[in-house]
């Protein structure tokens, strides 16, 4: 019989792409949704309600936890940011205390999306994995995040995070916005354009979740990106390079950006020179390693 997986933000980018992979490998595959559909291996949570159809788990064997508010799509009020962290921290919890109530359950592994906005604004030192968290909202968030995915091993469960840096795909997430400009004929490097900017491709990303699932010695957290994490301006260049659009030496000043985007101007501007070492000892192959490589895949 194959494996059955529970994917919770399912319809995201990585999700969506990472279900189908699963069917195809024949895995099979439940959800967790807020809406209903015609699937009936969609079930059905409320995580601000707490409630959560508990027949999701019937038979599965590991969870892959992706649901979470969009960072950087609206503005951080109070308001805003407290569901950013709620949608991940009180979605583990109700996870977690579905496992709690049915006590018989089958499931071993749970493997959670993280951030490399964990370490905080680190300039030019290299993270492992063994750095310890930053500072801002997205370090404290990422923390909070992580400590509530950790509570799984008390439930003897193996857990295995993936901290991501910026998912490259056309069909969403922060590639579109940030060839926008580019194709606009106005790209430029944000800020002072030497912030280490940590990436993957989706295909990777994808693979890495799957490779999570089966690697039972993967353990804890990994920094989900390609061993070549590239500065703003090297990524925006590469970017203008493959649209064959011209790349401007202007830098778009920071004061802008934060006149721009307030207080998520940190997301943009923050310096993440990640070490890939960790994933790579585990065995993981990357189908992507140089960004020019990347993006030529991308956009054929």
């Amino acid at each position: 019989m194959a494996t059955k997986i529970l994917i919770t933000g399912a319809t995201g980018l990585v999700g969506t792409q990472l279900k189908k992979k699963l069917l195809k490998q024949g895995y099979e595959v439940n959800t967790l949704s807020r809406k209903q559909s015609n699937d009936p291996n969609n079930f059905i949570w409320d995580v601000y309600k707490g409630t959560i159809d508990s027949t999701c788990i019937e038979g599965v064997e590991a969870i892959i936890h992706l649901a979470g508010e969009p960072v950087a799509e609206k503005k951080w009020t109070d308001e805003r940011k407290q569901q950013i962290i709620d949608s991940r921290v009180k979605s583990t919890e109700l996870i977690f205390n579905t496992l709690k109530s049915n006590p018989n359950h089958q499931i071993k592994s749970f493997i959670s999306a993280s951030a490399v906005g964990y370490y905080g604004d680190c300039g030019e030192e290299i993270l492992t994995e063994e750095s310890p968290a930053g500072f801002g909202f997205l370090a404290e968030c990422c923390k909070l995040w992580e400590n509530a995915v950790d509570e799984g091993k008390k439930l003897g469960l193996r857990i295995v995070k993936l901290r991501t840096g910026i998912v490259l795909s056309t069909k969403g997430g922060a590639l579109p916005q940030l060839d926008q400009s580019v194709r606009l004929f106005v790209g430029s490097s944000l800020g002072t354009g030497k912030q280490w900017t940590p990436w993957l491709h989706v295909d990777d990303m994808v693979d890495m979740y799957i490779e999570a699932i089966g690697n039972l010695e993967m353990e804890g957290a990994y920094n989900a990106c390609a061993p070549f994490p590239q500065t703003n301006e090297a990524l925006t260049r590469a970017i203008a390079k493959q649209l064959h659009r011209p790349f401007w030496p202007l830098k778009v000043p920071k004061k802008a950006i934060e006149l721009l985007m307030g207080e998520r101007a940190e997301a943009v501007l923050m310096s993440s020179n990640t070490s890939a070492q960790k994933i790579l000892n585990a065995g993981f192959k990357f189908k992507f390693i140089h960004l020019n490589e990347a993006l030529a895949d991308l956009y054929q």
